[in-house]
């Protein structure tokens, strides 16, 4: 198992979980190292002294606070600890919200809280009494010197543990130029025919159905580069842009909302609708839709 991010408890009234701390992430990232172009040699980052120019070892190093220019507090682990002993150590619940009310740009960070030792009964207790009231536990924690909101959860068997940005943390909109309906002169028929096109596509979510494919078309390219004998060269840009960013120009926006129901539906479902089963026809609805008006109307004509 991985390593404990953090050690405490969860504590609500008088009640006390020991539990431990563990990162729910699993991000798929290249590793890829910095080089200089100029004879491919590795480049290496550098923790040196400011004064001296000399290089600084990791044990040597410690954190400061500059309080006035060029006077530094020292600051320690334990000095982190001691500025609140109980928010170093805790996640403190402080309320019960319903689930729905967090709106999504609160989310930040997912984590597993596991119970510690002789945590386990209260630490379902939690769990289930969340699951049925539909709840979730808001709570603050201090995490590598850094207090954090945060929400407590029932995700299956674990009680998961979200970050939560802070309100003044969260950007306004007042900056932005956002269109209103009259403005962008969007019609009641477009409205209809955009409804119409998501419910179309409306599916159950299903998070396995959905793959990084960049990762593997990145190492794709990465084997072609090695294949070709092109490991030393650095791809310069073609100029060209995708075709969809040179044609983003919508002309009539009510006839592609039209082309693209009936047609459209689930891309795993159109994908599948393109492949006509052995020994039937294809779907002549998804054909023609993806025709376009007229080529529809020929076909009528005829």
């Amino acid at each position: 198992m991985a390593r404990a991010l953090w050690k405490g408890a969860i504590t609500f009234g008088l009640v006390s979980i020991p539990v431990e701390l563990f990162s729910a992430e699993d991000r798929k990232e290249f590793k890829f190292c910095m080089l200089d172009k100029r004879d491919l040699s590795p480049v290496g980052y550098k923790r040196y002294s400011k004064q001296t120019g000399k290089e600084v070892e990791w044990s040597n190093v410690v954190k400061g606070y500059e309080y006035e220019k060029d006077q530094y507090v020292v600051l320690s682990d334990e000095d982190f600890k001691r500025a609140n002993v109980k928010a170093s150590h805790t996640i403190e619940i402080q309320s019960f919200v319903p689930a729905n009310d967090i709106s999504p740009e609160f989310f930040d960070t997912p984590y597993y809280l596991v119970p510690g030792e002789r945590g386990e009964k209260v630490y379902a207790l939690l769990r289930e009494t969340l699951r049925s009231t539909s709840r979730v536990a808001i709570a603050q924690f201090v995490l590598r010197s850094t207090q954090h909101l945060a929400a407590v959860k029932p995700v299956g068997g674990a009680l998961m543990l979200f970050t939560l940005r802070y309100s003044d943390e969260l950007r306004g909109t007042s900056g932005f130029k956002l269109p209103g309906l009259k403005e962008a002169h969007v019609t009641t028929k477009e409205i209809d025919l955009a409804k119409r096109l998501i419910d179309d596509m409306s599916e159950k979510w299903d998070p396995d159905s959905f793959k990084n494919t960049y990762h593997q078309d990145l190492m794709r390219r990465i084997k072609e580069k090695i294949k070709k004998g092109q490991t030393k060269e650095i791809t310069e840009a073609s100029g060209e842009e995708p075709a969809e960013a040179r044609s983003a120009k919508v002309i009539d926006l009510a006839a592609l909302l039209k082309q693209s129901i009936g047609g459209g539906g689930s891309q795993r479902a159109t994908a599948q609708a393109r492949r006509p089963k052995s020994g039937t026809k294809p779907n002549l609805r998804v054909v023609e839709s993806q025709r376009g008006p007229k080529t529809q109307a020929k076909r009528k004509r005829a």
